[in-house]
């Protein structure tokens, strides 16, 4: 019985553990803080989350569960997607899409020649002040991330910030 007593705790723990990693990274508050991070740098609004645009996200994502293929939804916000093997989190798929930032002239508004930075200026978006983003693992093992943005920005001849 003693160890029963002292059997239980320890498989809460583990179980609790196990629960907290499957979702690090991935949590409504790490989107939100690696989307504000990167905004409060070019001094930008921070985002907060809707539900209607994270269901729309998560309804998308489904969608492509079976093929994980990168296209874009053609819906009414604006949209980043990534996808990734292994632990490939929420918070990576931000990272790629900021890590753009390296390739994007704001004086210029441009993007360095054969380089894509459009992702990146969605995320700092000034008129996209909504976020909502989902992550589904996609049947070839891949994980498959989507956000959304509303109002959507990246309009042509317009500065992110």
């Amino acid at each position: 019985m003693g160890s029963l007593k002292l059997s239980l705790p320890i498989i809460c723990f583990l179980t609790l553990v196990m629960f907290h990693n499957s979702h690090a990274q991935n949590s409504q508050q790490d989107y939100l803080n690696a989307h504000n991070a990167d905004r409060e740098q070019v001094g930008v609004g921070n985002m907060v989350w809707n539900a209607t645009v994270a269901t729309y996200a998560q309804n998308y994502a489904n969608q492509r569960i079976g093929d994980c293929n990168l296209v874009h939804s053609g819906g009414p916000y604006g949209e980043n997607l990534a996808k990734g093997s292994g632990t490939f989190t929420g918070t990576s798929a931000v990272n790629l899409w900021v890590a753009e930032k390296l390739n994007y002239d704001y004086t210029t508004n441009t993007c360095a020649s054969g380089y894509v930075c459009g992702h990146y200026t969605q995320v700092v978006w000034r008129n996209s002040v909504q976020l909502g983003c989902a992550r589904v693992q996609c049947t070839n093992g891949w994980w498959y991330v989507i956000c959304s943005y509303y109002p959507p920005g990246n309009y042509i001849g317009q500065s992110p910030y």
